[in-house]
């Protein structure tokens, strides 16, 4: 349900450079819903998010340098409920063992993982109808 709170889940966002403009623009079409999240980014994609589009976000370090990982120890935790990673498919990171890393620990504990924009649309239904159930 648009600009309703979704009970404090917590869903990270990043992109590659040439991703965050998708981003943000995703984030843009979809800030009610992304207003009743409580939102965690690396540095870069946090305050493109904060500035633009005036959400509050918790910023990490930047990907390169150990944000990916601190998302991931988040993640291994049990604090994020999803995460959104608009990567750049044709572009070789240097940090590649960080994001491999990254999605390696989502699957393992089981969190909802977008790596694209359709992706991303059909993880942001589902927590938004998660956070709407009642508990059970």
């Amino acid at each position: 349900m648009p600009g309703r709170n979704q009970n404090g889940l917590r869903l990270a966002l990043i992109a590659h450079d040439n991703k965050k403009v998708d981003l943000i623009t995703f984030v843009q079409k979809h800030a009610d819903r992304f207003a009743g999240f409580r939102l965690v980014a690396t540095q870069a994609t946090g305050k493109v998010i904060r500035d633009k589009l005036n959400l509050e976000v918790k910023c990490f370090l930047p990907g390169p340098l150990g944000g990916d990982l601190q998302i991931g120890g988040e993640l291994a935790s049990g604090r994020i409920d999803g995460l959104i990673f608009l990567r750049d498919p044709l572009l070789a990171q240097p940090h590649e063992p960080d994001i491999t890393a990254l999605l390696r620990a989502c699957d393992v504990h089981n969190i909802p993982v977008a790596t694209n924009l359709a992706t991303a649309e059909i993880l942001l239904q589902g927590l938004c109808n998660k956070g709407s159930e009642p508990p059970s």
